[in-house]
């Protein structure tokens, strides 16, 4: 008889909780006050929560086509900006072909920035223009290649000292290419490194160590959170584990999997993600 997964479940009602807050927070309800308010937050929530799950079920889904033993998403809770640090699945058993790890590792940033792209297009849509003066004080975002580009597709050329004010729904679908762009930096055993290994092998060893005192000069000259995120990198270890048939090569199918990875990291990573205006 299967169990029941109850901690899964638990953990995703907490965070779609925690999200629900943050967006009702983001539009200025104090939820304790007029607890009746807080499906206000929905949009932002709902957004988010999609794009986790599309990220982290389609690893599951890539993990038992290759039979491999993987739990289900764990969402993570937190009393913060968006109410959740993301979502991972634990794998319970090794990968042991290239093929298997490049599907594993690209299958779930892959859908999540296809999730996060929708969002943004119709979040901008909903978004509006609006003079700095009014956002005085508030989080100012930074832009990717992909989201100047959406942005202005979308809302235009911005008139001076003018700016986006972001509908909750674009928010979320910018969290989400954020969090894509974080998971495709080839370091370790992110969803990145398990894509750079399936490609270079232990080669992959030497670009992770080149990749974290890239991070920490980041970390100086653009945003403090990239020096945390070259420690926390450090500290889970950098060097992939080895997969057991390496001689089975990579098709053109996957490799183009990976070379389509690499764009996407490229065009979602923001150098400076956040600053005060």
């Amino acid at each position: 008889m299967r169990k029941i997964p109850y901690l899964h479940i638990i953990l995703f009602i907490i965070t779609f909780l925690t999200t629900l807050v943050a967006g009702a927070l983001q539009k200025g309800i104090n939820v304790i006050k007029a607890p009746d308010r807080i499906a206000e937050g929905l949009p932002f929530a709902g957004t988010l929560m999609t794009i986790l799950l599309c990220h982290e079920f389609s690893h599951y889904l890539a993990s038992k086509k290759h039979h491999t033993k993987a739990t289900l998403p764990y969402f993570i809770p937190a009393p913060s900006i968006i109410g959740t640090f993301g979502a991972f699945i634990k794998m319970k058993s090794p990968i042991i072909t290239r093929e298997a790890l490049m599907d594993i590792g690209a299958s779930g940033p892959i859908a999540g920035f296809v999730v996060s792209v929708i969002a943004c297009i119709v979040g901008l849509s909903m978004s509006e223009v609006i003079p700095l003066s009014q956002a005085e004080g508030a989080l100012s975002l930074g832009d990717s290649i992909l989201f100047s580009f959406l942005s202005r597709v979308i809302k235009g050329v911005m008139p001076e000292n003018h700016d986006v004010f972001l509908h909750p729904v674009a928010f979320a679908g910018w969290i989400g290419l954020f969090i894509t762009s974080l998971n495709l930096i080839p370091i370790g055993q992110l969803d990145g490194g398990h894509i750079t290994f399936a490609i270079l092998g232990d080669r992959h060893r030497y670009l992770s160590v080149f990749l974290v005192g890239t991070l920490g000069v980041f970390g100086i000259f653009f945003w403090e959170g990239w020096a945390l995120w070259a420690l926390l990198m450090l500290i889970l270890g950098i060097k992939h584990p080895p997969i057991q048939y390496w001689q089975v090569p990579l098709d053109s199918r996957r490799r183009f999997i990976g070379f389509l990875s690499l764009i996407i990291f490229i065009i979602t990573f923001i150098p400076s993600p956040f600053k005060l205006m």
